[in-house]
């Protein structure tokens, strides 16, 4: 074999490795990290977040997001390095206009207790309801807005959307049974069978039917909110869950109406859960205020529970932001830790003090030869 073939090969072999420690060391990217798959349903903030195989969402995040970068900021919200999920709220998907005003009850403006009172009489004289997120944040003195500190503002932002809905007619209870291929057991159901009264069956609109795996219906409720199930629903985010079954609505050819010869089932749902956006607090972003240039998210808390079975359904949200505007705020110490772990190759010396070698040194690569 030549010598220049030799070198040939030699090199394509290093090509060859070099591709491989990439591909091997390349860093995960953000995009595809999915939440981890839990028991209790994971809150996403926007409906183009990518959900795990728990995922809830409710668009009160996204409306005190929305006041917080148009009527303070006024400018996107850019993180070093920037949270896909800010880039998804930037992108207001959906805004207040999507959503009647009887739905919801928003606020903000500079941290005080008169503003938190206000709060609670205004969620109390709407929807006669309490919070469960304000105490989860800091009312003393030192976390309010002070008026007579000039180089900072403290802002709070607020929202809650609550609806209860009922059925005209109540589904019937049925048997608890499996679901998941008998991963349950003993799931509560409500729905319809071929006992149940047609009066019943009305309130069902059939999206698509294409298979017992893979349907999508809408019951009616009697103020016009809807309750839309998709079985096997596909996507990665529910902003695709939701355009595919559409899609698929849009083409179906099929009866649309629920047929004396067919059946429904749905599990009861019920689930109270809280996220804090840890991801987008304490990093410092730059506003179009002149005077305060700078910001950081001091805490920022989202709540969603839901309930739904045979008579109806209801759901309650919260969200809300504490933040910090400041000419220029001090940037939050690194602490830098170290970690003196000898447990690789290593060498050891000793040596009497003041002496300029040691007397006696090893080399220690393979540790079972030394123990």
């Amino acid at each position: 074999m030549s010598k220049i073939f030799k070198i040939v090969i030699l090199i394509f072999l290093l090509i060859g490795l070099t591709v491989w420690i990439s591909v091997v060391k390349a860093p995960v990217s953000e995009e595809k990290i999915l939440p981890p798959a839990t028991e209790n349903p994971f809150i996403v903030p926007t409906m183009s977040d990518k959900i795990g195989n728990n995922a809830i969402w409710c668009c009160t995040f996204q409306l005190v997001w929305n006041d917080m970068k148009n009527n303070v900021v006024k400018k996107d919200i850019v993180f070093t390095p920037q949270e896909i999920m800010a880039d998804n709220l930037n992108k207001e998907e959906f805004t207040q206009n999507m959503i009647s005003d009887k739905y919801y009850y928003k606020i903000y403006g500079l941290k005080s207790l008169e503003l938190k009172a206000q709060i609670e009489k205004g969620i109390k004289d709407k929807f006669n309801q309490k919070s469960d997120i304000l105490e989860d944040f800091d009312w003393t003195t030192e976390a309010l807005n002070d008026p007579n500190n000039p180089n900072m503002q403290r802002y709070f932002f607020y929202t809650m959307l609550y609806r209860t809905f009922e059925f005209d007619k109540e589904f019937k209870v049925l048997e608890k049974s499996t679901f998941a291929n008998g991963t349950y057991n003993d799931v509560e159901y409500f729905g319809v069978d071929y006992e149940t009264d047609d009066s019943v069956n009305t309130q069902i609109d059939v999206l698509y039917y294409n298979s017992k795996e893979d349907f999508a219906v809408v019951l009616k409720t009697k103020d016009n909110d809807e309750v839309i199930l998709c079985k096997n629903p596909e996507g990665n985010n529910f902003n695709e869950i939701y355009t595919n079954m559409n899609n698929k609505a849009s083409t179906y050819t099929g009866v649309k109406y629920f047929e004396d010869t067919d059946v429904f089932k749905a599990p009861k749902l019920e689930f109270n859960e809280k996220r804090e956006y840890t991801e987008l607090q304490n990093k410092m972003f730059l506003t179009a205020d002149p005077q305060y240039p700078e910001a950081i998210i001091i805490k920022s808390i989202q709540s969603i529970s839901f309930e739904l079975d045979e008579k109806g359904g209801k759901i309650k949200s919260e969200a809300a932001i504490d933040m910090v505007q400041n000419t220029a705020i001090e940037p939050i110490e690194e602490v830098e830790y170290r970690y003196f772990n000898v447990d690789d190759k290593f060498a050891i010396f000793l040596k009497e003090e003041g002496k300029s070698l040691p007397y006696f040194a090893a080399n220690i690569e393979d540790i079972s030869k030394f123990q």
